[in-house]
C-alpha cells in the first residue's frame, strides 16, 4: 500500500509518500500557491511521483489537511447565507450569550455582530413548534412559508442556506421537511439542518456551527472538488480524506456535507504526528510544539492521548463551532512572523507574518520588514546557503540591514542584540501558549517532552524547554513534515452525538440504550459507506456529564457492552475521576446528569510504521560534520559568539552523541542546540535532546 499525506500551511505545502511494502519514505516541501493553494498542491505532487517513479493511480490512500474552511472564516470571506428559522427566534445569532470580549469597553464591536454569519435581512422566520422534552410536535410546520421564505433568499442572491428550528435535537420531523422543500426550489444552493450538523441542545451555539457550514460550505465544496476533479484526472483511483478537527479524516462527500468538521485541519495533523513521533522515541506524555512560517500550534497530550476542547469553548475565530476539537492552540509565532517597534516605543513580535509572499527579508522577494528567519540569520542559526537543502540561497545582506533599521537603530540596541531580542520575544510567546495548555489544566511540563516539528520549531524548542523545565526535546526524524505524517497516523472518524438530559441515579435504561444503539448504528452505516468492513471499525461511547445545577458538562468516556445499572454506576464514577482530574475535587453525594450521548466511530487504517536506521558510535562519522561557524546565543543575559559544530542530519546514525552548542541541518529544518546542552540520537533517527 502507498499512502499520501499532504499539508498545506499558510507559507510551505509538505507531502509525505509513504511504501508499507518498503518502509521507504519520499518527501516534498513547496511555498503554498496562496491564490488557490490546490495548484501548488498538484504541482508539488507531479514532481513527487516523477522523482518516485509512482504514478497517481498507485496511491492507495491520500489525505489532505487543509486550512481552507478556517482561511474563509478568517477573512470573513464565505458565502451569502440565508437562514430559517422558529417564529421568533430571529435574532438568536445575533443576540449570542451576551458575553463581552472587553466587559468595561465603551466602544466595543462585538465581532460576531459587526461581521455576521448572516445579516438579519436574510433571517426570515416560519411558524413550527416542537416541545420538549420528548419532542412532540405543538404546531405543524408551515410549508408554504418555508416554500415563501426560500424563494425570497434566492431573490436576494443568497447562495447557501442554514435551517435550524428549537427543537430540532430533540424531533428533526420539520427541519428535514423544510430541507427538502428548500432542495425542490434551490438543488443548486448549499443547504444545510442543525440537526445534520450539530445535533444538540443550546440554541445560540447550534445556530452559530449550522450558519457557519453553511458560510464556509460552497467555497470549501468548490475548493475540494476542483482538487480532487484534478488528482482523478491524473489518474487517482483511491478516494480523497480530509482531516478533521477531532483528530479522524473523513470522506470528500462527508467533509463536503458537513466543512464546520474541517476548522482546524492542519494543526491537528501535527498533533497527531507529535504523537506518533513522541511514542516512536519512547515518550507516552508529550506537548507537541509546531512552528511553521505564519503559527505555532501547541497540544498538550498525556498518555499520548489528544485532549478535547469543551464543546462551548471551540470556536474559529470570533465565532462558535460546537463541533469536536482537540485541544491544539494556534498563535500567531512562526519563521515569518514580523518585528517591528510599535507607536509607543514597545519591541513586537507577530502575529503579523510575511507569509510566503513575500516572506522574509532574507528570501529576497520584496520584504521590507524584519522577521524571525531574519534574525536567525543574524545569529548565525540557519545557513544562507543550505535552505531547503540548498534549493533556495537567502541574502544575509538584506536581512541584516532589515534588523539594524527597523530594529536596533529606533530601540538603540546592536544589531544582534535586536535580533536575539526577538528571539527571545517569540519564544515567549510559545511559553505562555504552553503554560495555557499544561499548567493551567493541572499539568506539569516537568512530567513531559517536548516534541519540536515544523520548519521552526526546532530553532526554538530547546530555549522554550528551558524556560519550562521541561527535561527533554524531541526532535523528528522529518521534522518540517511531521504534520503530514501525522495525517497518515490517522484513522477515518466520526462523532454522532444527541441530548438527552437525564439524572443517572433514576435514569430510564431503555431510553439511554436505544440512544446509544440509534447512535452506534449511524455510526456503522457511514463507516459502511466509506467502504470498511465490520472487522476495521471501532465504536467508542462518549458521554457528555455534569453535576445537577452546573451549567457546563465535560466529555467523560462510557463503559460499553449492555446499557444496565453497571453502565450507570461505571459512568458516574468515571465522571468523578473526570472532575477531579478537571478541577481537584469530585462531589460524590451530588447527582450526575447525562446531558449528551455520543459515539465515536472509527475506521482502522494500517498503522503508520518507521523503519531504523543504521547505528553508529557514539562520535558522529566525519562525513557528518559540515563544519564550524560563528553562532550567537545568551549568556548571562547578553549576547555571546560561539564557535559552533554544524552537523548533517542525514548522516547521523544511531548511538551519535552531540554536544552543545551545535546546529544539525537538513532539508525541512534545522535545530539548534544550545551550550551545555547535548544530544543522542535514537533507533529512529529522533534527536532526543537532554536538558537535565
Amino acid at each position: 500500500m502507498k499512502r499520501l499525506g499532504i499539508d498545506v500551511g499558510g507559507t510551505h505545502t509538505d507531502l509525505v509518500l509513504i511504501d508499507d511494502a518498503t518502509g521507504e519514505i519520499s518527501v516534498g516541501k513547496v511555498p503554498t500557491s496562496v491564490a488557490d493553494p490546490s495548484i501548488g498542491a498538484i504541482s508539488a505532487l507531479e514532481a513527487l511521483c516523477r522523482a518516485t517513479s509512482c504514478s497517481f493511480k498507485d496511491i492507495d490512500h491520500f489525505i489532505h489537511g487543509t486550512t481552507i474552511a478556517t482561511n474563509i472564516v478568517l477573512q470573513h470571506g464565505g458565502a451569502r447565507v440565508g437562514l430559517i428559522t422558529t417564529a421568533g427566534f430571529r435574532d438568536v445569532i445575533h443576540i449570542a450569550r451576551h458575553k463581552r470580549p472587553h466587559n468595561f469597553s465603551l466602544q466595543l464591536d462585538l465581532p460576531w455582530q459587526k461581521y455576521p454569519l448572516v445579516r438579519r435581512r436574510h433571517r426570515l422566520t416560519v411558524r413550527e413548534r416542537i416541545t420538549g422534552p420528548s419532542g412532540e410536535v405543538l404546531e405543524p410546520l408551515d410549508e408554504a412559508a418555508v416554500r415563501s421564505a426560500v424563494r425570497a433568499l434566492i431573490a436576494d442572491g443568497i447562495e447557501a442556506i442554514a435551517v435550524c428550528f428549537m427543537f430540532a435535537f430533540l424531533n428533526p420531523i420539520h427541519e428535514r421537511r423544510a430541507v427538502a422543500i428548500a432542495r425542490e426550489e434551490a438543488p443548486d444552493l448549499f443547504i444545510c439542518a442543525s440537526h445534520e450538523v450539530v445535533s444538540l441542545h443550546r440554541e445560540y451555539e447550534r445556530f452559530s456551527t449550522t450558519c457557519l457550514n453553511a458560510f464556509v460550505g460552497p467555497k470549501t465544496a468548490d475548493y475540494l472538488g476542483h482538487f480532487d476533479d484534478a488528482l482523478k484526472a491524473r489518474g487517482l483511483r483511491s478516494e480523497l480524506h480530509l482531516m478533521q478537527s477531532s483528530g479522524g479524516c473523513a470522506t470528500l462527500q462527508a467533509a463536503t456535507k458537513r466543512p464546520v468538521s474541517l476548522l482546524m485541519s492542519g494543526p491537528v495533523g501535527g498533533l497527531l504526528g507529535g504523537i506518533w513521533a513522541g511514542a516512536l522515541a519512547g515518550f507516552v506524555d508529550v506537548i507537541s510544539l509546531d512552528v511553521g512560517g505564519t503559527s505555532a500550534d501547541i497540544g498538550v497530550a498525556p498518555g499520548g492521548k489528544m485532549q478535547f476542547k469543551h464543546l462551548l469553548d471551540s470556536r474559529i475565530g470570533d465565532y462558535q463551532a460546537m463541533v469536536p476539537m482537540a485541544e491544539v492552540d494556534s498563535i500567531g509565532a512562526g519563521g515569518g512572523s514580523i518585528a517591528y517597534v510599535d507607536p509607543g516605543g514597545q519591541f513586537q513580535v507577530g502575529p503579523r507574518s510575511a507569509g510566503a509572499d513575500p516572506g522574509p527579508c532574507c528570501y529576497g522577494r520584496g520584504g521590507i520588514e524584519p522577521t524571525a528567519t531574519d534574525c536567525q540569520l543574524v545569529l548565525g542559526r540557519v545557513d544562507p546557503g543550505g535552505f531547503l537543502g540548498g534549493r533556495m540561497t537567502l541574502q544575509l545582506p538584506l536581512a541584516t540591514g532589515a534588523v539594524d533599521t527597523k530594529l536596533a537603530q529606533p530601540l538603540a540596541m546592536t544589531t544582534v542584540e535586536a535580533a536575539l531580542g526577538a528571539i527571545r520575544i517569540l519564544s515567549h510567546s510559545m511559553v505562555q501558549a504552553i503554560e495555557l495548555n499544561s499548567v493551567r489544566r493541572g499539568y506539569d511540563p516537568r512530567d513531559f517532552a517536548l516534541v519540536a516539528f515544523g520548519g521552526a520549531g526546532p530553532l526554538f524548542a530547546c530555549d522554550i524547554a528551558r524556560e519550562l523545565a521541561i527535561p527533554r526535546v524531541v526532535v523528528p526524524g522529518l521534522p518540517g513534515l511531521t504534520s503530514a505524517l501525522g495525517l497518515l497516523a490517522s484513522d477515518v472518524s466520526y462523532d454522532f452525538g444527541r441530548t438527552l438530559m437525564l439524572t443517572l441515579g433514576d435514569a430510564d435504561l431503555d431510553r439511554i440504550a436505544d440512544c446509544y444503539a440509534e447512535l452506534e448504528a449511524q455510526a456503522r452505516t457511514q463507516l459502511a459507506r466509506d467502504g470498511f468492513g465490520v472487522s476495521d471499525m471501532l465504536l467508542m461511547r462518549v458521554a457528555d456529564c455534569r453535576y445537577a445545577g452546573q451549567g457546563y458538562e465535560l466529555r467523560t468516556a462510557a463503559p460499553g457492552g449492555a446499557v444496565d445499572t453497571g453502565f450507570l454506576a461505571g459512568l458516574t464514577e468515571a465522571f468523578h475521576a473526570e472532575h477531579r482530574r478537571q478541577y481537584g475535587s469530585s462531589f460524590s453525594d451530588k447527582p450526575v446528569r447525562l446531558v449528551n450521548a455520543r459515539v465515536v466511530g472509527l475506521g482502522r487504517i494500517p498503522e503508520l510504521r518507521a523503519q531504523a536506521i543504521a547505528g553508529g558510535g557514539v562520535v558522529p562519522a566525519s562525513s557528518a560534520l559540515i563544519g564550524t561557524r560563528e553562532v550567537v546565543f545568551e549568556e548571562a543575559g547578553r549576547p555571546r559568539h560561539f564557535a559552533t559544530r554544524c552537523w548533517r542530519r542525514a548522516a547521523l546514525a544511531a548511538g551519535n552523541r552531540l554536544e552543545g552548542p551545535a546546529i544539525v541541518e537538513q532539508m525541512d529544518s534545522t535545530t539548534v542546540i544550545p551550550p551545555g546542552l547535548h544530544a543522542r540520537v535514537d533507533d529512529y533517527g529522533n534527536l532526543v535532546i537532554e536538558l537535565s
